[in-house]
C-alpha cells in the first residue's frame, strides 16, 4: 500500500448521462472545511496530484458556488505533463468547467472567471435573480437554468452529455452539490482523501451536507474497490451499489 489508487475510470455513459465521479479530501473526524471555512485546503501535495489525475480522466469538472468562491480554483488540469495526458486519452486539452448556483450567487470576481481557457457553464435555478445573472453572463459561455427553485439533476446531466459530449464527469464539492447528487443516485464513484487532521465543530461542512437522506432506507450504500496508505493519508475508492431492477 505504497501508491494511491489507479485514477483510470471505469466506463462512460450511464443510462444517457455522464458517469459521475466525486473527488474529495477530509479530516479524520468527516469535515472538509472549519466551521468559519477559513481552512478548506489540508490535504497533502500527494493528494493534489491525486487530483490532477483525476482531472487529467474529466470531459468536465464540477463544483458549488461556494467551493468556487472561497478557494483560487480554475477547475484546469494543471500543468503541461497532465494537458499532454489528457491529449493521449483522447481528450480536449482543457476541460469544460460547471459551476453551480441555484441563485446565481457566486462571484464574478471569482478567480476561476479570470482564466478563459476553456468554457463555463453557470448551472443556475429560477430563483436566480436577473440583477445577479446580468453581472455573471459576461463571466460564463452559458447560462443554464436546470430547474424553477430545484436543480433537475437527472435532466440536466442527460442534456450536458447530449449537448456537449460529457462521458466522464468530475465533481469536487462542496457538501450540498455532493448531496443533491447522493440524493439523485447520480454519484457513480466516490475517491476518498483521509487526512491526519482533527477540525471538530458541529458547523464544519462534511463530504454531503444539506438536506442528507433522512432514513437510513435512502442513503447511498456504496462498496469499498481500492484503497491505499501514502504518508500518513489514506487514499479509498467507493463505488455505488445499484439496486437490481424489478
Amino acid at each position: 500500500m505504497r501508491t494511491r489508487p489507479q485514477t483510470r475510470f471505469r466506463g462512460a455513459t450511464v443510462a444517457g448521462r455522464p458517469r459521475v465521479f466525486l473527488n474529495m479530501a477530509m479530516t479524520a473526524d468527516g469535515k472538509i472545511a472549519t466551521a468559519n471555512r477559513a481552512i478548506s485546503s489540508f490535504g497533502s501535495a500527494q493528494d493534489q496530484e491525486h487530483l490532477l489525475e483525476l482531472r487529467a480522466e474529466a470531459d468536465a469538472i464540477m463544483a458549488g458556488a461556494r467551493t468556487i468562491d472561497l478557494n483560487p480554483v480554475t477547475l484546469g488540469p494543471g500543468n503541461e505533463r497532465f494537458r499532454r495526458l489528457r491529449l493521449r486519452r483522447g481528450l480536449a486539452e482543457y476541460p469544460l468547467r460547471i459551476v453551480v448556483s441555484r441563485a446565481a450567487t457566486v462571484e464574478p470576481t471569482a478567480e476561476i472567471f479570470r482564466h478563459r481557457f476553456s468554457p463555463i457553464i453557470l448551472l443556475t435555478t429560477g430563483k436566480a435573480s436577473e440583477s445577479r445573472l446580468k453581472r455573471l453572463r459576461d463571466q460564463v459561455d452559458e447560462v443554464c437554468v436546470g430547474g424553477e427553485k430545484e436543480i433537475d439533476f437527472c435532466r440536466v446531466l442527460a442534456d450536458l452529455h447530449r449537448r456537449w459530449e460529457i462521458d466522464r464527469l468530475l465533481v469536487e464539492g462542496g457538501g450540498e452539490l455532493n448531496d443533491a447528487l447522493f440524493r439523485c443516485g447520480l454519484v457513480d464513484e466516490l475517491h476518498l482523501t483521509i487526512c491526519p487532521r482533527i477540525v471538530g465543530g458541529r458547523a464544519a461542512p462534511t463530504i454531503a451536507d444539506g438536506l442528507g437522506a433522512g432514513v437510513l432506507a435512502r442513503a447511498t450504500t456504496m462498496e469499498l474497490t481500492k484503497a491505499c496508505r501514502l504518508g500518513n493519508e489514506l487514499f479509498l475508492v467507493f463505488r455505488a451499489k445499484r439496486k437490481a431492477q424489478g
